[in-house]
C-alpha cells in the first residue's frame, strides 16, 4: 500500500478496523464497511477491487502505524538499566491507543484463520523479541547480566510484559491488582528470583 492515501480510503480503512473487530472478517461485509465509513459500497470496490484487498490494505495500514510505535516503545539508551528499560516498555504498551489494540485484536482473530500470509501477531511478536533481544545482548557484553541464550530471556520478558497487557487491554480481564505492583512484583521476581 502507498505511504500517502486519500482521505475517502482512509475513511475506508477505519471504517474496516470498527466493522473487523466488532463482525470478525466472515461477517465483515463490504456493504457494512461502506455504512460504517457512510460511503457508496461501489467507492470501496474502485478504490480495493475486493473485500480481501481492503481487509489487507488495513492490516498493513495499522500494522504500520503500530510497529512505528513500537519502535519508539522499544528504543533503548545504552546506559539504560534493565528495570528502567522494562518498565518504560511496559507502560509504553500499556499506554498504547484503543485503535492499536484493535489492531492486535484482529491479528490474534487472524490466527485462528488458515491464511497464506503470514500473520500479523508474527511480524509484531518479532519486532518485539528482536528488540528485547538486541537490548539483552547490549547487557551481557556491557558485563551487566551473565552469559545467557537472549532469546530465550527475550520470550519470558515479551510473554510477561506484553501478554498481561493483553489480557488487561483487548480481552478486559482484571488481574486483582495495580498495574504499579504488578510490574514491580515481576521485575523483582526477575531480577531477584524467587528462591531464598
Amino acid at each position: 500500500m502507498e505511504a500517502e492515501i486519500d482521505k475517502t480510503s482512509e475513511k475506508i480503512i477505519q471504517a474496516t478496523l470498527v466493522i473487523l473487530q466488532e463482525n470478525g472478517f466472515d461477517k465483515a461485509t463490504t456493504k457494512k464497511i461502506a455504512a460504517e465509513a457512510g460511503v457508496n459500497e461501489l467507492t470501496i470496490f474502485r478504490k480495493f477491487k475486493n473485500k480481501k484487498n481492503l481487509v489487507d490494505a488495513t492490516k498493513e495500514y495499522y500494522l504500520q502505524i503500530l510497529i512505528d510505535k513500537l519502535n519508539e516503545i522499544f528504543e533503548f539508551d545504552e546506559d539504560e538499566s534493565i528495570d528502567v528499560f522494562l518498565k518504560i516498555s511496559f507502560f509504553g504498551i500499556l499506554s498504547l491507543e484503543d485503535s492499536d489494540f484493535s489492531i492486535l485484536k484482529v491479528a490474534m482473530e487472524e490466527v485462528r484463520n488458515d491464511e497464506e500470509d503470514e500473520p500479523l501477531i508474527s511480524k509484531i511478536t518479532d519486532l518485539i523479541l528482536n528488540k528485547l533481544e538486541e537490548f539483552f545482548k547490549l547487557q551481557i557484553d556491557k558485563g551487566v547480566i551473565k552469559e545467557i541464550n537472549t532469546r530465550s530471556i527475550s520470550v519470558m520478558c515479551y510473554s510477561s510484559l506484553f501478554q498481561s497487557v493483553i489480557l488487561w487491554k483487548i480481552y478486559n480481564k482484571s488481574l486483582g491488582f495495580e498495574t504499579n505492583d504488578y510490574i514491580d512484583d515481576l521485575l523483582n521476581i526477575f531480577l531477584e528470583g524467587i528462591m531464598i
